[in-house]
């Protein structure tokens, strides 16, 4: 099956350097290009898991347990598409699940794999790894600030100039 580039990104994140972020980022932007009035696509819950896994990571347990939460939900409804994925959406539901239940007795975080079903998949996503320079599976550098506080570290001038700009038309507007 060929597989949408943004998904094998977001794979290769997920998978190679855990940078969940980024996995929100390269998926979000996707998907508002291919379904973005439907705030439950299947697209939607893996943004929710990496974001879950985000909060998770960072020590935002209300957040990660709030957002996984809604990704059980949106993985039961989208069970289909996600098999079409080449994930097995009950495996991945389970691991959320045990991880909610973890969140709320304060067990740390541990990093998880997407359970794919087609090695093909899996092949590619470990290729991109590998030409980026990330190890398959590798477990999440809590060490490394950067990745775990990177929506606070990062530029958003251009961000913060849109918005502003946008605000100014619609005065004029």
């Amino acid at each position: 099956m060929i597989y949408p580039k943004p998904y094998l990104e977001f794979l290769m994140y997920f998978h190679g350097n855990r940078d969940y972020f980024e996995c929100h980022e390269v998926l979000e932007e996707y998907w508002k290009c291919v379904d973005p009035k439907n705030r439950s696509s299947h697209w939607v819950g893996l943004i929710q898991v990496a974001v879950g896994l985000y909060h998770y990571r960072r020590g935002n347990l209300s957040g990660a347990t709030r957002t996984l939460k809604k990704a059980v939900q949106n993985i039961e409804l989208n069970q289909d598409e996600l098999s079409r994925l080449g994930i097995h959406p009950g495996k991945l539901q389970e691991k959320l699940v045990d991880i909610t239940h973890g969140l709320s007795t304060n067990q740390p975080y541990s990093s998880i794999n997407i359970p794919l079903t087609d090695a093909s998949l899996q092949e590619q996503v470990q290729s991109l790894c590998e030409d980026n320079g990330y190890s398959w599976c590798s477990p999440s550098d809590l060490k490394n600030n950067e990745l775990i506080h990177r929506h606070s570290m990062r530029d958003r001038s251009e961000v913060i100039l849109e918005r502003k700009n946008a605000l100014q038309r619609k005065k004029r507007g």
